[in-house]
C-alpha cells in the first residue's frame, strides 16, 4: 500500500505490458492522477502507439517527445570524447540513456506540479539506480515510486493475470513472431538478456541479432569511409555534414552492414550480481576506434595517458548512474578541455566485423615526419641528446641496482 499521499505522478511509459499494468496499479494503489512520458531516443518502436494506450488507460496529460538529437549531442558525444568503455568491452548504451529520461521526467513533474515520479525498472537491475540517482540529483525532495519493489507480482503469469482481471489489453503475437529475450534499444545500441542467455555457456542463436549481419555473412568487399571531427565530435561522414543523430544513424547502418559491434559479455552490475548480456553497438564501435585515432595525432602524450587512466572511473560513473554527480561533471570538463584541437579526418576500412584505421590527418596534428623519419631529418632531431635523457631517467634504476649489491 502507499505510505504517503500522492496527488500526481509522472510515469516513464512505453505502452507495453509492464508499464500499462503499472499505470493501472498507480491509479488504484495511490488514487492519483498519472502523467505519462514516452521518449523517442531512437529505439525504433512506434512511440505514438503509446498515446492511444495511455488515453484508453484514462490518462489526460500525455507527453511523447523525440529526444534523439539531444540524446546523441548531449550524452553520447560527451561520453565518446572520454573513450568510455566499461570493464573493457561494454560501450554503455543502456546506461547513457537513463539520465536524459530522468531529466525530462523531472522537468515534466515540475511543469505539471507532480509530487512523484515512477519507473518500470525491476529491483534486480541497474536501471532502478540510474533513474533514481537522476531523479534525486535534480529534485532531491521528489517521491519515487518503484512498483517492482512494492507490489506482489513476481512472474510473467502474475502480470498476465493482473492484466486480464483489470481489462488491460495484452497483445498476443503468433508463435515465433516475438523475441524471447528481454531487449532494450536506443540509437546507440540494442541489448539482449534472459532466456537461454542466462546460461553463460550457451552461444546466442544467430536469429537473435537484429541490427547487424553475422561477420561471416558480411560483404566480401571492404568499404572505406571518412569521418570528419571538430573539437572531438564527428560532424561529417564522407564530406557530408550531418547532425549528431544523423551521424550515429548512418554509422549504425554501415556497421550493421559489415557485421560490426556485436559483443557477448558477463558484466558486474552495481547492485552486486553478475549478469550476462549481448549487445549490438555498430555505430558506437566505429566511433570509439575513430576517436582514438584522431586523438593519437592531436592530443599531447601525457594528457592522453591521463585520460586513459581516468577513463575507467568515468565509465563506472556512467554505468552506475552518476551522470549528474559532481565528480562526473568535473571529469567531463577536464576531458572536454583536451578536445579543443581534436579536429581533422579519419579514414576507416570496414570489413567482416572489423574496423581498421587506415588514415588520419589534422591541421593541428602533433605528428612531425621530420622527427621520426628513418631518412635524413636535416637536423630536426639530434640523436646525441638521447644519451643524456637515458642516463638521467635511468639514474634511479642504477642506484637501486648498486644498493642491491651491497
Amino acid at each position: 500500500m502507499a505510505d504517503s499521499k500522492v496527488n500526481k505522478v509522472v510515469l516513464a511509459y512505453s505502452g507495453g505490458l509492464d508499464t500499462s499494468i503499472i499505470l493501472k496499479w498507480l491509479q488504484d494503489t495511490y488514487d492519483c492522477e498519472v502523467v505519462t512520458f514516452t521518449a523517442d531516443i531512437g529505439q525504433g518502436d512506434e512511440v505514438e502507439d503509446a498515446r492511444a494506450k495511455a488515453v484508453a488507460g484514462g490518462v489526460k496529460s500525455i507527453y511523447i517527445e523525440d529526444l534523439t538529437e539531444e540524446f546523441v549531442r548531449d550524452y553520447v558525444y560527451p561520453m565518446f570524447r572520454a573513450n568510455a568503455i566499461y570493464e573493457g568491452e561494454y560501450l554503455l548504451g543502456t546506461s547513457i540513456a537513463r539520465p536524459l529520461i530522468a531529466k525530462r521526467m523531472i522537468e515534466i513533474a515540475n511543469a505539471e506540479g507532480a509530487d512523484a515520479v515512477s519507473h518500470g525498472a525491476t529491483g534486480k537491475g541497474n536501471d532502478q539506480v540510474r533513474f533514481e540517482f537522476g531523479f534525486y540529483g535534480l529534485k532531491p525532495d521528489v517521491k519515487v515510486i518503484a512498483p517492482w519493489r512494492e507490489w506482489g507480482l513476481v512472474s510473467r503469469e502474475d502480470m498476465l493475470n493482473y492484466a486480464e482481471k483489470h481489462g488491460i489489453p495484452v497483445e498476443r503475437k503468433r508463435e515465433g513472431s516475438k523475441s524471447p529475450y528481454s531487449m532494450d534499444a536506443n540509437l546507440l545500441h540494442i541489448s539482449y538478456e534472459g532466456y537461454d542467455l542466462e546460461d553463460p555457456w550457451v552461444e546466442p542463436g544467430k536469429d537473435m541479432w537484429r541490427w547487424s549481419v553475422s561477420p561471416e555473412d558480411a560483404p566480401d568487399q571492404a568499404e572505406y569511409i571518412e569521418l570528419s571531427y571538430k573539437t572531438g565530435d564527428i560532424v561529417a561522414i564522407n564530406d557530408v555534414a550531418m547532425t549528431p543523430a544523423q551521424v550515429l544513424t548512418e554509422l549504425n547502418r554501415l556497421g550493421g552492414k559489415h557485421g560490426i559491434g556485436r559483443i557477448d559479455i558477463v558484466e558486474n552490475r552495481y547492485v552486486g550480481m553478475k549478469s550476462r548480456g549481448c549487445y549490438e553497438t555498430p555505430g558506437g564501435t566505429i566511433m570509439l576506434k575513430a576517436h582514438r585515432a584522431i586523438e593519437s595525432i592531436t592530443v599531447d602524450r601525457e594528457a592522453a595517458h591521463l585520460k586513459d587512466e581516468l577513463m575507467p572511473r568515468y565509465a563506472k560513473m556512467v554505468y552506475n548512474g552518476y551522470w549528474f554527480a559532481p565528480e562526473r561533471v568535473m571529469l567531463q570538463a577536464a576531458i572536454d578541455s583536451t578536445q579543443v584541437n581534436v579536429n581533422g579526418d579519419v579514414r576507416l576500412k570496414l570489413y567482416k566485423g572489423n574496423v581498421e584505421v587506415v588514415g588520419r590527418r589534422s591541421d593541428e596534428s602533433m605528428f612531425d615526419e621530420r622527427l621520426c623519419t628513418f631518412e635524413d631529418d636535416e637536423g630536426a632531431y639530434d640523436q646525441k641528446d638521447a644519451g643524456g635523457f637515458i642516463k638521467l631517467n635511468a639514474l634511479r634504476l642504477r642506484m637501486a641496482a648498486f644498493a642491491a649489491k651491497k
